[in-house]
């Protein structure tokens, strides 16, 4: 029977856990995306572009409460929402299978690279996301299986509760921050449907005023989109993969995709994971299980649907892990029944690796320990500048204390009526790193430009002083002559050097841009 004791074991997993994250938070610098959702802060909406507006909420909560823009506030809210997360899958795994399992789930997560980091260190969509849809289900556990997932239960004891209003409320949670919830929506009504004493679920009066919450939480969504053409799931259902390698279906991407979702993971996490979820699925219709099927119902849609995915065109680690976050907790069945000896080898030894591995890479990010020319190289270094992938990442702290060293830069800065950048997400940097020096709004003059065609109408700056913002990873001849055309003037102002350790990795190039002359066209309104 599923332990009722206070969860005394769970606080070490869980502050070790939120220490680490929290030392990763502070010296890694803004992803494309995080600084990209820094921008969703400042243009506070329904909902956006790119995604429902919890993402906004939960990026900006450490900036409204500190008052600072650092990489560390702008992932506070992921920080402390992955906490819950975990303490909620410990609840459901603890709940269906006892304190052993809720524990080793929470391990499983505190451990697994592709769910501390995606889901509860970098600013993303998934914090909310990863929340709310554990959320629902420890709420589907305790609905469905209200005394435990034991191996065998009498099908006639299930009776639809109030809690089925509850779980609507927190899947329009979960859709407003990603809209991955509306398919652990279809993972529940598939269970439903195939298990037959939970069928009744489906024709409960609760189930009505379910749908009602549901509905409501989405609100905030659908007001947003019919506002703007539904331009949000269009993006999502479309035009988002134009322009991709999509030449067909290919079993041999597919494997690619799933090895490394398996990398992602943690070898030792991803093959397990996997194996334990296959054999479970092999043992449907072979005996009762329990509480199985609901865990395969909310876990497997996504994590294969994906998978899958990912032999028409290319996609992201983070889109199957939601999935994955599901199966974990019949990982941590399976491995409660291995003896102590093999449990604490298992991921004590995938901790401390990936402990080492992860100091040594923050090493490197903060002093270049592998780049070459930095004066803490070690054996000369590995990479160069244009080879190193760390150094794409722009320390906007760093960018914001060199611009405010030099008055050149700083006055054309203050006295512009707004910014401008070649690339949405270079945008993001830059707002991020001038925020604290002007209230000028920074946009993009890009093909694709997501929010900014929203936030933004590009008629209203025509005859207002700007200043143009690029990087060196662009070619800045062919800068000047895309967008001098669009100011009285396209003059380099001064170059801002980010330097690591001595060396160099990334140029960022001000140009003076003097009134803009006429309008940028955006590819959509």
């Amino acid at each position: 029977m599923p332990s009722s004791s206070p969860p005394y074991s769970l606080l070490p997993i869980l502050l070790a856990g939120l220490l680490t994250r929290t030392l990763i938070a502070w010296l890694l610098p803004p992803g494309f995306d995080e600084a990209y959702y820094f921008l969703y802060t400042q243009h506070l909406d329904w909902s956006y572009f790119d995604h429902p507006v919890m993402v906004a909420l939960t990026s900006g909560v450490g900036i409204w409460l500190t008052g600072l823009i650092t990489p560390l506030t702008l992932r506070l809210g992921g920080l402390l929402l992955y906490t819950a997360s975990t303490g909620l899958l410990y609840l459901t795994g603890r709940h269906l299978w006892g304190e052993k399992v809720g524990r080793l789930a929470a391990a499983i997560a505190t451990v697994s690279p592709l769910f501390f980091l995606g889901f509860g260190t970098l600013a993303s969509p998934d914090n909310g996301l990863i929340c709310f849809w554990s959320a629902v289900m420890y709420g589907a556990a305790l609905e469905f299986f209200p005394r435990g997932g034991q191996d065998r239960v009498a099908p006639s004891t299930y009776r639809p509760t109030y809690r089925i209003v509850i779980i609507g409320g927190l899947l329009g949670l979960a859709c407003l921050s990603k809209y991955h919830g509306f398919v652990l929506g279809l993972g529940l009504v598939g269970f439903c449907l195939t298990s037959s004493c939970h069928r009744r679920a489906l024709g409960s009066p609760w189930l009505g005023v379910s749908l009602l919450m549901f509905g409501l939480t989405l609100t905030p969504l659908v007001y947003w989109n019919a506002q703007h053409d539904w331009i949000s799931f269009g993006f999502h259902l479309s035009t988002r993969f134009e322009g991709g390698e999509t030449t067909g279906f290919s079993p041999l991407n597919v494997l690619w995709v799933w090895l490394a979702e398996v990398g992602f993971l943690f070898p030792t996490l991803g093959l397990p994971l996997w194996w334990v979820t296959v054999r479970s699925l092999g043992q449907l219709g072979v005996k009762q299980v329990g509480a199985t099927p609901l865990v395969l119902w909310l876990g497997l849609p996504i994590a294969v649907g994906f998978t899958l995915l990912g032999g028409v065109t290319p996609i992201y680690p983070a889109w199957p892990a939601p999935g994955l976050w599901c199966l974990s907790l019949l990982l941590a069945r399976s491995a409660a029944r291995w003896p102590k000896q093999r449990v604490r080898r298992w991921l004590g030894g995938t901790g401390a690796f990936l402990g080492a591995l992860l100091l040594f890479v923050l090493l490197h990010i903060s002093l270049g320990t592998l780049q070459q020319q930095s004066q803490f190289a070690l054996f000369g270094g590995v990479f160069s500048k244009d080879s190193d992938p760390t150094a794409t990442l722009i320390d906007v702290v760093k960018l914001r204390r060199q611009i405010q060293k030099n008055p050149q830069v700083r006055a054309a800065i203050a006295n512009a009526d707004f910014l401008v950048t070649n690339e949405f997400w270079l945008s993001g940097y830059v707002d991020m790193a001038t925020s604290p020096m002007t209230d000028a709004p920074v946009t993009a003059f890009t093909e694709d430009p997501r929010g900014h065609a929203l936030w933004f109408n590009p008629e209203d700056w025509v005859g207002q002083q700007a200043v143009f913002i690029s990087i060196a990873d662009f070619d800045q001849t062919a800068i000047k002559a895309e967008y001098q055309s669009y100011f009285s003037q396209f003059e380099l102002l001064d170059t801002v050097a980010l330097v690591r350790s001595g060396a160099i990795t990334e140029t960022v190039y001000i140009y003076q841009s003097g009134q803009l002359t006429k309008s940028y066209p955006y590819p959509y309104p």
